[in-house]
């Protein structure tokens, strides 16, 4: 099993490869996307760490202090790519088609209404602070729904 840093790293590169870097938010999502649907199409974690419930969606704590320093903005650096195994490098590939090109707001605003990201929160708030882990179970469950749907892909992208 890979890691989380591991995984973003490789997020990153792909955007910067692409000309568009992305921003520690939208790389919490795209995670938090990668490791739902790695749960629900293969049984198994992307990554051992956990996710969280922040104010803003779900967030790794880890990785997201990697990359604290550039608040809002791009992250900037270089990163090179690490090796992934070829499954997970085909899944983040999907997961960056089909929700890469959503904005780190549009992404928010989505996870914000899914069951994994609200279960973990429960009556809290919407603006208060929480670092309420989001179960791998809950999100396995959550996905799992649409990756045994007939039109999976189609089902992927509009889930919400």
């Amino acid at each position: 099993m890979t890691t989380a840093s591991a995984i973003a790293r490789y997020i990153i590169n792909s955007f910067q490869e692409a000309g568009d870097p992305v921003s520690n938010l939208k790389l919490q999502k795209l995670l938090y996307y990668v490791q739902g649907w790695h749960l629900a199409l293969l049984d198994e974690p992307a990554f051992p760490e956990r996710l969280e419930a922040w104010i803003h969606g779900p967030v790794q704590p880890g990785v997201y202090g990697e990359y604290k320093r550039y608040r809002w903005n791009p992250i900037g650096e270089p990163v090179e790519a690490p090796e992934l195994d070829g499954d997970l490098t085909a899944l983040v590939q999907e997961v960056l088609t089909v929700y890469g090109t959503d904005s780190a707001y549009e992404l928010e605003v989505r996870t914000h209404r899914e069951d994994p990201w609200r279960e973990a929160r429960g009556n809290l708030p919407r603006d208060c602070e929480s670092s309420a882990v989001i179960t791998q179970e809950s999100m396995q469950r959550f996905f799992k729904k649409f990756a045994e749907s007939d039109d999976e892909d189609q089902e992927m992208a509009d889930h919400d």
